[in-house]
């Protein structure tokens, strides 16, 4: 099997975030199945190879290279086009199109039927993050009326809807680093989230949406914004509420009345398994066979299958149009 390098402009600094908090979960886990490390390719680190260098090498037919960061892949795409390279996709949106030659592993369903629609003669692969065990319903006793984490959160949730509730329940809003976020969402009877005016900003979707599923995990009541990957599991009515209903006026009646209520919506264990690092690792080795059987085809064969280009679309769709115009008036 394959070597894999996971490509990430850097491990610290400016580039500490979620989305490269996620890709290091999965290269841990590939790490169960084959030889796999990070190459970083903006930022040189003491201990990582950095991309420039490894390209110096005569071979590299054993290896696959693990491209994520949005906003570099085309790039990176560009610049591996003699490599084996794999797009692992978070967010969809992004303006770029991809070749056939590179398979595409997507964290959600969402962002699967966006490059199944996109790019149709891609091989594609669906492999959802992982949501660690600590998160769990430790069925404590709940301080905490109303949790909310500032960042990605709507104006409309910070400027209106919160101090709103802050004069009716006690509201905790969090806007720094929480070491203990399992802890903190078991002290909470509800969860809001409202990422679709955050991500509406950035012009790319919701890859995953994890904290809602982590809160839901640990038991607390979750309103959120129904956006992107968040689609994938979130069911409105059945195991959580949708935020941003209507009116302020409801928002808060909804959400007061959930507090008061003895009993509430929860995430089955069934959808949770499908997130934990046992199916994850099954899903990713039938990934990772199937992904180095390609890489073994396309060494002695071309891709052949017309892609479906903006001029093709036109063609067919007049082509189309001329045999509907020609059986109306001339076999009618």
């Amino acid at each position: 099997m394959r070597k894999l390098y996971f490509l990430l402009p850097g491990t610290s600094g400016k580039f500490a975030c979620g989305g490269l908090w996620a890709e290091l979960k999965t290269l841990k886990l590939a790490q169960q199945i084959c030889s796999a490390e990070v190459v970083t390719y903006r930022q040189r680190e003491t201990d990582k190879i950095f991309l420039n260098d490894l390209l110096k090498a005569q071979n590299l037919n054993d290896v696959i290279f693990v491209i994520s960061w949005g906003f570099d892949v085309a790039k990176l795409a560009h610049k591996l086009k003699q490599q084996n390279v794999v797009y692992h996709a978070h967010s969809s949106g992004y303006k770029f199109n991809l070749p056939a030659s590179i398979p595409i592993i997507t964290v959600s369903r969402n962002t699967l039927g966006y490059w199944g629609q996109k790019s149709p003669n891609t091989l594609l692969y669906y492999l959802p993050n992982e949501i660690s065990p600590e998160f769990k319903n430790l069925h404590l006793n709940r301080d905490i009326d109303v949790l909310v984490q500032a960042r990605k959160s709507s104006e409309y949730l910070l400027t209106e809807l919160i101090p709103a509730l802050k004069q009716k329940c006690n509201v905790q809003v969090i806007d720094y680093y929480v070491e203990d976020l399992p802890g903190l969402f078991n002290r909470a009877k509800v969860y809001l989230y409202d990422s679709a005016e955050y991500w509406a900003q950035q012009a790319v979707s919701e890859g995953f949406g994890l904290q809602p599923m982590e809160a839901l995990a640990c038991g607390c009541q979750v309103f959120s914004s129904i956006n992107g990957g968040l689609s994938d599991y979130l069911d409105p009515g059945f195991n959580c509420y949708k935020i941003a209903g209507y009116s302020q006026e409801y928002d808060v009646a909804r959400i007061l009345k959930v507090i008061q209520a003895s009993s509430g919506l929860s995430l089955s264990e069934q959808v949770l398994n499908e997130y934990r690092y046992e199916n994850i690792l099954q899903r990713l080795q039938v990934i990772l066979d199937e992904l180095n059987e390609f890489f073994e085809h396309k060494q002695h064969y071309q891709s052949n299958i017309k892609n479906l280009t903006q001029i093709r679309l036109k063609k067919l769709i007049i082509k189309s149009t001329y045999n509907k115009v020609k059986k109306k008036y001339f076999q009618g």
